[in-house]
């Protein structure tokens, strides 16, 4: 039982637990926001009476709801570009700046390509010996010059 409470009382699960109700909420209001605004902005630019929840066609008896399905679609579409742009955009751009100023810590063997120790001497999966990393030489600006070879001025 103590196992089962200190499962529940974990942060990621609470966190989790709020993500999932702010999902839900969220979703409702795309939901809302597609067929009750998007839809009919659509419906009405096309010069159309028929609202896309109204669209449907009939084989045999049986109903086929394909307004239905469009609206699921759009709130689909718009939930993913918002995801993609507020979350997963923003947190690539961060992890690649971070990753940016990080400095290196492995390399490749050049006989085995295992990854190694930046400073390793000697390869601890071949056993070869590894030539020493050199240190990037400190970037001088070079003055710049005009189109005939001449300085440029300042």
């Amino acid at each position: 039982m103590s196992g089962f409470k200190k499962f529940l009382m974990r942060g990621n699960l609470i966190d989790l637990a709020v993500a999932v109700v702010i999902g839900v909420a969220f979703n409702a209001v795309i939901q809302a926001l597609v067929s009750d605004i998007i839809t009919p902005l659509i419906t009405a630019a096309g010069g159309g009476k028929t609202a896309f929840k109204n669209l449907a066609f009939h084989i045999n008896g049986s109903t086929f709801s394909y307004g239905l399905v469009l609206n699921a679609l759009l709130s689909f579409v718009i939930i993913a570009a918002v995801v993609y742009y507020l979350l997963v955009a923003p947190s690539d751009r961060l992890n690649a700046r971070f990753a940016r100023n990080k400095a290196a810590t492995t390399r490749d063997c050049p006989e085995c390509l295992s990854t190694i120790p930046i400073d390793a001497h000697r390869c601890m999966y071949c056993t070869s010996q590894v030539p020493p990393v050199e240190a990037p030489a400190t970037a001088v600006p070079q003055p710049r010059r005009a189109r005939h070879s001449h300085l440029a001025p300042e």
